[in-house]
C-alpha cells in the first residue's frame, strides 16, 4: 500500500473546476515534485493535502488514514511556505520551537529536537538570531528546521526556492536533496523549475490545467513522454519537436525532415517503432533530445541506430561545458548540444550524428506519443 494516495480528487471554486481528478501514488519515504506552469493547480493541489482547501471530491490517505475532512492540525503534516512565514520578533530557535511549545512538549525534548535539527541544517549557530539578522538561504533553512522538529508523516513544500537568487537556488536544492536522504522523511514540493523537479524527485507528477499529464519517475518522464506537453516542458533546451514524413523504402520505415536550400533529411526508424507504420505517407511530429543530436565525436558509441548528417548551422552559442547550435529542420529550429571544443561555426554546415534510439514519434493532431 503507498504511503501518500490520492484518487479521483476534484476541485472547484464556484462553477470553476480547478483540479480535475486527480489520481496519485508515494511510498513512504519518496520524494514526489508537483511541476508545471503557473496555474496549473499544483499549489492548490498542495493545499487541499495540506487541509487548507476542502476537496470538492475523491479522497486523500496518508499511511492509510483518511485525511480530506481533517483540520490541518490533526493531519500531521508540515509545511515549508514560499515566504518563510517566520515570526520576526523571534530568535531562531524560538521559531522552531513555537509549535513544539503550543503542543505542550516539554522544554528539554523541544531542546534536544532543535539541537538535533540545526546539527543536520548546519544552523546551530544562528539559533540565537533573529530572522532579520539572516540571508535568504538561512531563513529558508530554519523554517524547513521549524518543519522537520515536529517529524511529522508527511513534508509539503511549495515553491521554496523561488524567493532565492540562482546560485544560492542551485546550493539549496542541494541540502534539500541531502536532508532527503539524511532523513528518509516523505515529500511533496511543488515547484515550476523542472530542473529541481528532476534533480529532487523520486516522482515527478506533470501538472497542466488542472491535470496530470503524466506521473512516473524523472528518467520515464524525460526519456518517454507521453504527450507533446511533457516532452516540450521537462528538459532544458527542451526536445526538439520536428514536423516530418514518414516513408517507407526497401530497408524499412525512414522519417523525411525537409531542409531549406538542402535535400531533405532521410533518416532510418529504430527497431521497437513499428507503431509509426501506420502514418506510413503522413506527417508526424519527430522529438529528439539535444544531447541525441550532436557532433560525432561526442556521440554515444553505445547507440543501435546513430545516423551522420551535414546540417547548416545558423547559431552557435558557447555555454562552458558545452556549445549548442542551432540548425533549421522541417521548418523549426533545432538545437544540438556538443562537446565544449566543438569546431563549429555559424554560417557552415557540420556533421552531426542523430541518436535515432531515443527519438520518439507523436500525432500532431492529438499530440499523444505514438512510437
Amino acid at each position: 500500500m503507498a504511503f501518500l494516495e490520492i484518487s479521483g480528487l476534484r476541485k472547484r471554486f464556484g462553477a470553476v473546476e480547478i483540479l480535475k481528478g486527480i489520481d496519485l501514488e508515494l511510498e513512504k519515504g519518496g520524494f514526489l515534485v508537483l511541476v508545471g506552469p503557473s496555474g496549473c493547480g499544483k499549489s492548490t493541489l498542495l493545499n487541499t493535502i495540506a487541509g487548507l482547501e476542502a476537496i470538492s471530491s475523491g479522497e486523500i490517505l496518508v499511511d492509510g488514514r483518511a485525511i480530506g475532512d481533517l483540520h490541518p492540525s490533526k493531519r500531521d503534516i508540515a509545511m515549508v511556505f514560499q515566504s518563510y512565514a517566520l515570526y520576526p520578533n523571534m530568535t531562531v530557535a524560538g521559531n522552531m520551537s513555537f509549535g513544539m511549545e503550543m503542543r505542550g512538549v516539554p522544554a528539554d525534548e523541544r531542546k534536544e529536537a532543535i539541537d538535533k535539527v540545526a546539527k543536520v541544517l548546519q544552523i546551530s549557530h544562528l539559533l540565537d538570531r533573529k530572522p532579520s539578522q539572516l540571508s535568504g538561504g538561512q531563513r529558508q533553512r530554519v523554517a524547513m528546521g521549524r518543519a522537520l522538529v515536529r517529524d511529522p508523516k508527511l513534508f509539503l513544500f511549495d515553491e521554496p526556492l523561488s524567493n532565492l537568487d540562482a546560485k544560492l537556488r542551485v546550493d539549496m536544492r542541494v541540502e534539500i536533496k541531502r536532508l532527503h536522504q539524511a532523513t528518509g522523511t516523505t515529500i511533496v514540493y511543488v515547484t515550476h523549475d523542472q530542473i529541481e523537479a528532476m534533480t529532487l524527485a523520486t516522482k515527478i507528477a506533470v501538472m497542466r490545467d488542472g491535470e496530470v499529464q503524466q506521473f512516473g519517475s524523472p528518467a520515464e518522464i524525460y526519456n518517454n513522454p507521453t504527450n507533446m506537453f511533457v516532452a516540450d516542458f521537462m528538459g532544458s533546451p527542451a526536445m526538439n519537436l520536428l514536423s516530418a514524413m514518414v516513408q517507407q523504402n526497401d530497408t524499412g520505415l525512414q522519417v523525411v525532415l525537409d531542409r531549406p536550400g538542402m535535400q531533405p533529411l532521410r533518416l532510418p526508424v529504430a527497431p521497437g517503432k513499428e507503431a509509426l507504420g501506420q502514418h506510413v505517407g503522413r506527417e508526424v511530429v519527430f522529438g529528439i533530445r539535444p544531447e541525441a543530436l550532436t557532433d560525432p565525436d561526442g556521440s554515444d558509441r553505445n547507440a543501435r541506430t546513430l545516423v551522420e548528417g551535414e546540417c547548416l548551422i545558423d547559431v552557435v552559442e558557447p555555454a562552458g561545458s558545452d556549445t549548442f547550435a542551432v540548425t533549421k529542420l522541417g521548418t523549426k529550429h533545432a538545437v544540438a548540444r556538443l562537446r565544449a571544443d566543438a569546431r563549429i561555426h555559424a554560417g557552415q554546415t557540420a556533421r552531426l550524428a542523430f541518436n535515432l534510439d531515443k527519438a520518439v514519434f507523436f500525432d500532431p493532431a492529438s499530440q499523444l506519443r505514438i512510437a
